[in-house]
């Protein structure tokens, strides 16, 4: 038996003893399902195309506890959230909701799984296996809500726990909103599994921007599947920053269902020491006049390594599909690792559609005009790699998030001495 059939077998004794009840019988069934499915699925393994470039073996080694089934004390975010969850289980207290705006927790789970099906992916199934609670966001028809809605998910505590958010958004028709999802640690203990499933629905003429905050424990192993679905007219931006984690896997997809419908991916990524950060999306134009952009940058640093695959998918009947892709990769140190593989995939013949990558160190011309002004070249090359990330950054559309986050990186710059 290999170590990543030893660690289900494991997972799968956490589930018999933690034994989640709540819910009521459609939540129990969908447990019951999806334990089975991932039963039956096991964890990834490199000779799966999809995680070829991404070794599951620091989540083998990983020695978990049972997932918290009670609320326990949590350190507070920077900025209080609307709703908090500490090791997946909602806590009291919580900031007062924009109008407009309504947050539920797991209810009978039948709105659930509909765009992330258990049967269609190992970690869905397991997070779905373990349902014990949810966030379950909905923004009101015709609601503009400028106050962005915060939800912070930490890992507390002294024992390494499988942690399992769960969240669903629904943008109904011609809303406007902005959530910002805060995964983090909050404990010097690291070895958490935290496995996150956001499903997200943007109905007709809705606008919906989703930060997803990834900042994590060096030792912590962590998944986040993100699926999405976008009506006629509708609008999707998603800002992906990962800063940190032992291992790291991040699939996003984009279904654009309706015409008119546009998506943009924006992604940072940050790999450090023995860092594996892994970026899977997915850009799936179902019909005709969608629109879509990606960018993602990646900074490699030490021996961490980055994955890029983004795949765009045009059908047969999404004529007047507008797609472009780009992935740009700064290597910082010489034992710093890219692999990068943007994918167009397109069967339809009136398109427009590009897509490319580029790995490359920091520009020795650049260096030498900053270092020619009395910078010394610790601080230039900080300065230089500060300025490559500034794009993603700067775009965040809550800006107090920017802000803070260049703070972070640039301190963990610093610690790196670039």
């Amino acid at each position: 038996m290999s170590d990543l059939d030893q660690a289900q077998q494991r997972l799968l004794a956490l589930h018999e003893a933690a034994q989640p009840s709540d819910g009521g019988d459609a939540v129990a069934t969908l447990r019951r399902e999806a334990r089975a499915a991932f039963a039956e699925q096991g964890l990834p393994t490199t000779r799966m195309e999809e995680w070829r470039y991404t070794n599951l073996a620091p989540l083998a080694r990983l020695d978990l506890a049972e997932p918290a089934q009670e609320p326990v004390d949590c350190p507070p975010p920077d900025v209080p959230a609307h709703v908090q969850f500490a090791n997946g289980v909602r806590s009291e207290g919580a900031a007062a909701l924009p109008a407009g705006v309504s947050i539920d927790g797991l209810g009978d789970g039948a709105d659930l799984g509909q765009l992330a099906p258990a049967k269609e992916h190992p970690f869905v199934a397991l997070n779905t296996a373990f349902l014990l609670d949810a966030a379950r966001v909905r923004v009101e028809a015709g609601a503009q809500v400028d106050e962005p809605v915060r939800l912070d998910f930490a890992t507390v505590g002294e024992v390494p726990r499988l942690c399992q958010p769960r969240v669903l958004l629904q943008a109904a028709p011609r809303s406007r909103a902005t959530v910002v999802i805060d995964l983090r640690s909050a404990t010097e203990q690291g070895g958490f599994l935290r496995n996150a499933v956001i499903e997200t629905h943007v109905e007709d003429d809705a606008e919906l921007r989703v930060v997803l905050l990834e900042r994590s424990h060096p030792e912590d192993v962590v998944v986040t599947h993100f699926a999405s679905r976008q009506g006629r007219n509708a609008r999707l931006e998603t800002h992906t920053v990962t800063l940190g984690g032992r291992l790291v896997r991040n699939d996003l997809s984009a279904v654009l269902a309706g015409e008119g419908a546009e998506c943009r991916l924006l992604g940072l990524f940050l790999a450090a020491g023995d860092d594996v950060i892994d970026n899977h999306t997915l850009v799936d134009h179902a019909v005709p006049h969608g629109r879509s952009d990606e960018l993602y940058k990646g900074v490699l640093a030490e021996n961490g390594r980055g994955v890029f695959r983004g795949r765009v998918l045009v059908r047969p009947d999404a004529q007047k599909t507008d797609a472009s892709q780009s992935n740009p990769n700064l290597l910082l140190h010489d034992g710093a690792e890219i692999d990068t593989k943007p994918q167009l995939e397109i069967h339809a013949d009136d398109v427009r559609c590009s897509h490319g990558s580029a790995i490359g160190r920091l520009d020795p011309e650049a260096l030498y005009y900053l270092r020619a002004r009395g910078i010394d070249e610790p601080d230039a090359r900080r300065l230089l790699t500060e300025g490559f990330a500034a794009e993603i950054l700067a775009g965040l559309p809550v800006a107090d998030l920017g802000e803070s986050l260049g703070e972070h990186l640039r301190e963990r710059l610093g610690a790196l001495g670039s």
